[in-house]
């Protein structure tokens, strides 16, 4: 076999396809491997460049075959898709793999520590608790609803409907069962919220970035922790501005002929970050509404000519942004120094 300088590895749950060029760019290796034969065949060939697309397995296969030696990139599946010649099939999307980490433009996704990961798990964890805990109360409310037992918005008034429910005397056996049942439910997610809570904490104390980055107006512990577990991605970005158009934050471009025309946001990043960085600019939003002599002047100006959740997507972007520069330089946070470059670029 020819020296490889690229392998394209098209991962599956038990089917491997590979794709590799030589040094002439042609062809040499087609061939598809069976999960338990993949260490042993990159084991035994030199170290050269794996490409493989991101998704739920590659950041392990992207650790195990690095210990072997290879360099390993890994690659949004948006830009891989151009590349496939025609129909879809393991071979094709093998083949598009080794052509596109070849391309001298191409951004990569950074390999995550298995540490990073399981961190992440924690947070998706609490996300997921806190959708089902939305669910499970807004049902809980609902029903109360249909037996004339109605509460106001808020997750501190679904124990005190609770009670209500338990004292009421009109509702039928079934009704006080099923009640007592979402009851329980609804307090057992609370606690393992809490228990997830508390581990993200103590995450966070131990991490110098999450430290750093709560002191953040608007990005606070759990913004924070996300950013830092995220902080592989944030330094595979080339700026500021990259990484808060990796997030999804900057506005959608449809210029041509020398007009620009700029929409929305584009929305086409990492949603958990985003979403974490929008919901706590609205909460500093809040504060300068009802305290506007502490607020930031950039901010109370901007309230007044736009939307105030337009505004919200702007401070979000400009946290990102500081974070950005925060884990990249170890630095903490200046209230001072921001003041100062936000009074500079009005």
């Amino acid at each position: 076999m020819e020296k490889l300088i690229r392998i394209g590895l098209d991962t599956s749950k038990s089917v491997f396809q590979l794709h590799g060029v030589d040094g002439s760019e042609q062809p040499v290796l087609r061939r598809k491997l069976r999960r338990l034969e993949v260490v042993p065949f990159f084991a035994k060939i030199e170290p050269t460049v794996v490409a493989i697309e991101a998704c739920g397995g590659s950041h392990y296969w992207a650790r195990t075959l690095e210990e072997l030696g290879h360099q390993v990139r890994l690659l949004a599946p948006q830009h891989v898709k151009p590349y496939v010649k025609r129909g879809k099939n393991d071979a094709a999307d093998a083949a598009a793999l080794c052509e596109a980490v070849s391309r001298p433009g191409m951004k990569f996704v950074a390999a995550k520590t298995a540490e990073e990961q399981a961190a992440l798990m924690w947070a998706g964890l609490r996300d997921r608790l806190i959708k089902t805990r939305t669910q499970l109360s807004n049902a809980i409310r609902s029903y109360a609803a249909e037996f004339g037992l109605v509460a106001a918005r808020g997750l501190d008034k679904i124990d005190p409907l609770m009670a209500r429910i338990a004292a009421s005397e009109d509702l039928p056996v079934a009704a006080r069962e099923a009640f007592a049942l979402h009851g329980r439910e609804y307090a057992r997610l609370q606690a393992e919220i809490r228990e997830v809570e508390a581990k993200l904490m103590v995450w966070h104390r131990g991490n110098q970035d999450s430290r750093n980055l709560a002191e953040v107006p608007g990005i606070g512990p759990i913004g924070g922790t996300k950013l830092a577990m995220k902080k592989a991605d944030a330094m595979a970005c080339q700026s500021g501005r990259f990484f808060s158009a990796w997030i999804g934050l900057t506005a959608k471009d449809h210029s041509t002929a020398g007009r620009q025309r700029l929409g929305g946001i584009t929305r086409a990043g990492d949603p958990a970050l985003r979403s974490v960085l929008v919901v706590g600019a609205m909460a500093v939003i809040r504060q300068a509404e009802r305290n506007p002599e502490k607020a930031s002047p950039w901010l109370l100006a901007l309230l007044k000519r736009k939307p105030k959740k337009l505004v919200a997507v702007a401070l979000a972007n400009k946290n990102a942004r500081i974070a950005w520069k925060m884990m990249t330089t170890g630095e903490r946070y200046d209230p001072r120094r921001s003041a100062i470059a936000t009074a500079a670029a009005a």
